[in-house]
């Protein structure tokens, strides 16, 4: 038996290193998908990046056994889901959600475990982390990913990410002695508590200071576009239930505006004054919290139509807003 699990096992390493480069490039266009969906919704995020497993993980976790001698994963291609990895980083707890939520309604998503919440039913502090398995679906069709090939995506806030990663290389450098390990283990704990406060307290400032953006800040004469901190802080009230988009998609946007002549505040708010929110929310059937940029993006495709579409700053997405806009119209 014992024989027999270890030829299957090399012989499972043996594809998976022939398979390897043709993974990268599934890995890149994974990544490239997620942040298009994250950048269309308007989600605000830190970073989104991939990394495929490497020869010699794959070849440790195929290896492993149960109690008993059973293997861990009897077929290795398609028992190991991890091979395809993408992290997404956010600023704060609630943007991890709505990357969940948008992921669950664009993608097919095979398991969702949330880490930190398991971890405090536990009664624990410690690694925290929203992990999703997730694939194309039927109706999904995207270049370089094979609809049979699913990904692992993480996603966590840049407190949780530096306390995992900060854990991560500690532990598995494989340097801690027995005798030390039950201080290091209390010092993470303690740790992984006050990083859990701080991403509350994040989440606090970021509320605050959104109920607070009521005054628009001097922008530079020279510039006729609507600055980004003006158009921020005048979304954060139009649109009060969205979250924060991206600091450059709103700069983004108010070029966009530029190019359909506006350029103050005051006339934005006469396009958007005869606008039909609650229709637009109908037709577009969000099932995630979409972004302030992307709401006033879909309010000035309702308003413009073909026009907006065919903005200069737009010709990089001409069939998503076609997309759009026939959902509009419906």
């Amino acid at each position: 038996m014992a024989t027999t699990q270890s030829t299957r096992v090399r012989r499972a390493v043996q594809r998976y290193a022939a398979s390897f480069d043709e993974l990268r490039g599934v890995t890149d266009a994974y990544v490239a998908l997620v942040t298009r969906l994250l950048d269309d919704a308007g989600i605000n995020y830190l970073t989104v990046t991939g990394r495929t497993k490497s020869v010699e993980s794959f070849a440790g976790k195929a290896a492993r056994r149960l109690p008993g001698g059973r293997m861990a994963h009897p077929k290795p291609l398609t028992d190991i889901t991890d091979q395809v990895g993408v992290r997404v980083v956010t600023y704060v707890l609630a943007d991890v959600d709505a990357v969940a939520q948008l992921l669950s309604s664009q993608l097919e998503v095979h398991e969702d475990r949330d880490m930190g919440q398991e971890t405090a039913a536990a009664g624990r502090f410690g690694y925290s982390s929203r992990h999703l398995l997730v694939g194309l679906g039927e109706d999904r069709d995207e270049p370089g990913i094979p609809p049979e090939r699913p990904a692992s995506v993480q996603i966590r806030t840049v407190l949780q990410h530096a306390w995992a990663e900060f854990e991560h290389d500690v532990r598995y450098k494989g340097s801690v002695s027995a005798e030390h390990a039950p201080d290091f283990d209390r010092r993470f704990t303690l740790a992984a508590g006050l990083l859990e406060l701080a991403d509350q307290q994040f989440s606090a400032i970021r509320d605050r200071h959104r109920d607070e953006l009521t005054s628009p800040a001097d922008g530079d004469d020279d510039d006729p576009r609507i600055s980004p901190t003006d158009l921020a802080a005048f979304l954060a009230g139009q649109f009060t239930d969205a979250g924060w988009s991206r600091t450059d998609h709103y700069a983004w946007i108010s070029g966009l505006l530029l190019e359909l002549g506006i350029s103050s505040l005051s006339e934005l708010r006469e396009v958007l004054r005869e606008v039909d929110v609650p229709a637009i929310d109908h037709h577009m059937g969000y099932r995630y919290p979409p972004g302030a940029v992307r709401r006033l993006d879909d309010a000035l495709l309702s308003v413009y139509g073909e026009r907006y579409i065919a903005l200069h700053g737009n010709a990089h997405r001409l069939a998503l807003l076609r997309a759009r806009l026939a959902r509009l119209a419906d």
